[in-house]
């Protein structure tokens, strides 16, 4: 019987019981809120995984290095432990565990942070999954060839690690479809020069400019005055973890542009603000329900070592299933 269990709360010197059969762990905050928890017995049933679990981890923002070490030793030691998706610690517990994984991809390489943990043999394998699953449900917001045809600009508000995986993905020299610039502010300045440095590493194919932002009045401004059609989003994750929005009420967003956040629960003020120019403004309206898809479908596939296609009639059928027990 597929199961999915209650979160494990992440304490000093508590280690994780052994799995009992064959289990994806979910290394998060507030796990037991995730849909993911009553989605993935659907889709393993529908992908033939067999018997298999679904754990919560719930771990402390910014979390002592051991508790994260000790996390990643189960995992790699007990046999059946297949692997994990991470969230929200995906930096640190990297930087606390790096010796741990035998193989990293690419991206988590350049970018230092792993989103999902899986096992090939008796090796540990980290990946960097948000550079591709953050492309992914872009493209599906906003449709081929948008950013020649608009015009548009990217907006992301907040430079945090979901802001530098999708620049990763849009400044990749392989993509061809991608806004003529990209506005990326914070209220910390050592963090947008985190974010340059990376972009440095990468090399810019379109122009990104770097704003600073102490306070909300400051992101209004810069929203303000991007060109219609442009994506603004919200990577901050105010509204989620922490309350509020990174805009005021007083806030203006483009003509016929999407609002996006990258978080699909929570109390998502930003998308408060964005409704209410749905009218006036039409602007459309978009929470992080896609991002959730690509990013749990992506990660399933590498733990599992299953194919999960990433549009068509499987991804679709995956869809609706989430979509019932959502």
């Amino acid at each position: 019987m597929i199961t999915a269990k209650p979160a494990w709360q992440a304490h000093p010197g508590l280690h994780l019981p052994a799995a009992e059969k064959p289990t994806i762990y979910f290394i998060g905050v507030t796990t037991g809120k995730s849909s993911i928890m009553t989605v993935f017995p659907g889709w393993a049933e529908y992908l033939g995984l067999g018997d298999v679990a679904i754990v919560g981890v719930d771990c402390k923002i910014h979390d002592a290095p051991e508790t994260y070490r000790r996390v990643v030793s189960h995992i790699k030691a007990d046999p059946l432990s297949r692997g994990a998706l991470v969230t929200t610690h995906k930096l640190d517990l990297l930087k606390a565990s790096r010796d741990l994984f035998d193989v990293l991809d690419p991206w988590a390489e350049l970018i230092g942070e792993v989103s999902s943990i899986s096992k090939r043999g008796d090796r540990l394998v980290g990946h960097a999954k948000d550079p591709i699953t953050s492309g992914l449900a872009l493209d599906a917001i906003v449709g081929p060839g948008y950013w020649p045809k608009t015009g548009g600009h990217l907006c992301l508000l907040g430079a945090g690690g979901a802001s530098e995986a999708l620049t990763c993905n849009l400044l990749d020299p392989s993509r061809s479809d991608r806004p003529a610039r990209i506005v990326i502010s914070d209220r910390s300045e050592h963090r947008l020069n985190e974010v340059r440095h990376l972009h440095d590493r990468i090399g810019r194919s379109t122009d990104v400019a770097y704003q600073l932002a102490p306070g909300a009045t400051d992101n209004d401004a810069v929203v303000n005055a991007l060109p219609p059609r442009s994506v603004v989003v919200n990577a901050t994750g105010l509204g989620k973890d922490g309350p509020g929005s990174p805009l005021t009420s007083a806030a203006t967003f483009p003509r016929k542009s999407f609002a996006w956040d990258f978080n699909y629960r929570g109390d998502l003020v930003f998308l408060d603000q964005a409704r209410l120019q749905t009218t006036t403004r039409d602007v459309n309206v978009v929470d992080g329900w896609v991002y959730f898809l690509h990013g749990w479908t992506r990660v399933i596939a590498e733990v599992f070592d299953v194919d999960i296609p990433t549009a068509g009639r499987v991804f679709e059928r995956l869809s609706e299933i989430a979509r019932s027990a959502r």
